[in-house]
């Protein structure tokens, strides 16, 4: 490709650093649909003919069909999918072939195709979310009245329903759709092509009609931003960053649910591994490398980060690392999500230890305080203290639910609290009594799940 300007080939390892076919040949499609569109904008506007036009669009498409049945050689000589896919169409066509690359640069091109590429990696990753929150949807449902301990610090709080557990990464997942499906529109907007090597083209070209033509809005209003700018693809890693970051939190929490110490759940044999020693041993893997594959994600994005931080404008060939790095994050993302669709389905859940092991830890303390402020109009910080001195009247006789305290040590602190007070403190009775919009009650949680259902639709 550089015959006419240097003398000498490059050396072996200045090739084997330069080459990037290995990587983003995944752009072919991308490449040949920017390729047929730049063609066809091209003989439109007279400055190639029609006949060359028609042979480009049927070469490309030859091309493509080479490579969907295994038979295009990919060469690293020619040092990515621009010029392989340029050299084999040129072998086909002979000089129309040559005419292609007319009025754009390798460096429009590959910001056009990456841009295309993330666009639709990023609706293709938003439709896995949406597949995981059906999942996570059916699983609520089904257990919308199951009583669960809640967390704060890791130490049991309240109890909660296990429907409104699940129903909590819902709601965490559709903030991520909706910022995956955003940075894939704030990407659809500006078209790179015709932008050329950095200064535009002295070409009459039409922008708008291979923008329209290829999905943007509108062609890229400078030049410079277009071919030097990957913020698109920085805020698709930091989108997969956040919302990966959610996935390897549920997978945590599967991690402990699924232990002996918790024995909340089981997962299937499916999605579970042993071990080469322990015969007993049933491990959740596939939960652990998702909280590993979160730390890569974020790691993707702050190495793309530091790669564009420090470039001045516009092209220079850090650049060609965004895709290795971008590649990376959705692959992780969309294996992550496909695991945790797999455990999430399939998962069973054991509602007698959760049971008693939310009414542990004295966890409807906080229904006795409410009850004091409700009941006797005791100012909360007052209930806080009296609800605190039972609580530790419990500890230390070694009974381990309030509830079944003996009314005359309720008494010992607050002769008003009767048997009705006390008759509240199960779980089942706190889970009912917190039905405030958004809380844990079965009936809040059925409610919440059949909004789901219907946003679905």
């Amino acid at each position: 490709m550089w015959g006419g300007r240097f003398a000498a080939q490059p050396a072996d390892a200045m090739q084997a650093i330069n080459a990037s076919i290995d990587i983003d040949k995944r752009l072919w499609r991308e490449d040949i649909e920017g390729s047929k569109a730049h063609a066809a904008m091209l003989a439109a506007q007279g400055i190639i003919t029609a006949e060359d036009n028609a042979a480009i669009q049927a070469g490309l498409d030859q091309i493509a069909a080479e490579i969907v049945d295994g038979t295009f050689q990919f060469s690293a000589a020619l040092e990515d999918i621009h010029l392989n896919i340029e050299a084999r169409l040129t072998e086909r066509i002979g000089e129309a072939g040559k005419r292609l690359h007319t009025a754009r640069s390798r460096n429009d091109q590959v910001a056009t195709d990456f841009k295309l590429w993330t666009m639709r990696a990023s609706r293709e990753a938003a439709d896995g979310l949406r597949v995981l929150q059906k999942a996570l949807l059916q699983q609520a449902e089904a257990h919308a009245d199951w009583i669960m301990p809640g967390f704060t610090h890791l130490q049991t709080a309240q109890p909660i329903t296990l429907g409104h557990h699940l129903l909590a990464y819902v709601t965490m997942l559709e903030r991520d759709r909706v910022r995956i499906i955003g940075g894939a529109l704030e990407a659809a907007w500006e078209c790179p092509l015709g932008a050329a090597a950095l200064a535009g083209t002295g070409y009459k070209i039409d922008r708008d009609a291979t923008a329209h033509a290829l999905g943007f809005h509108a062609p890229a209003s400078n030049s410079l931003d277009a071919v030097g700018s990957r913020d698109f693809a920085l805020a698709a890693l930091s989108n997969l960053a956040i919302s990966i970051t959610h996935l390897s939190r549920l997978a945590e929490e599967i991690v402990l649910w699924t232990s002996p110490q918790f024995g909340f759940a089981r997962l299937s044999d499916a999605w579970s591994t042993g071990s080469s020693i322990m015969p007993q041993k049933r491990n959740p893997d596939a939960a652990e490398l998702i909280r590993a594959k979160a730390a890569r994600v974020g790691a993707d994005f702050s190495a793309l980060n530091a790669i564009v931080q420090k470039l001045p404008l516009a092209y220079a060939k850090d650049l060609q690392e965004d895709k290795t790095l971008t590649f990376s994050a959705f692959d992780g993302f969309a294996l992550s999500v496909t695991a945790m669709i797999g455990m999430i389905e399939t998962m069973r859940f054991n509602r007698e230890n959760m049971r008693a092991s939310a009414a542990r830890g004295y966890s409807t303390a906080t229904d006795l305080a409410d009850w004091l402020v409700r009941e006797l109009h005791v100012p909360f910080r007052e209930a806080h203290e009296i609800t605190g001195k039972i609580v530790r009247i419990a500890e230390d006789s070694g009974v381990a639910e309030l509830g079944l305290l003996p009314l005359s040590d309720f008494q010992a602190v607050d002769p008003r609290i009767g048997e009705a007070a006390r008759a509240l403190l199960t779980v089942e009775k706190s889970v009912e009594s917190r039905d405030s919009y958004g809380g844990t009650a079965p009936q809040r949680v059925r409610e919440q799940a059949e909004r789901w259902k219907e946003m679905f639709k």
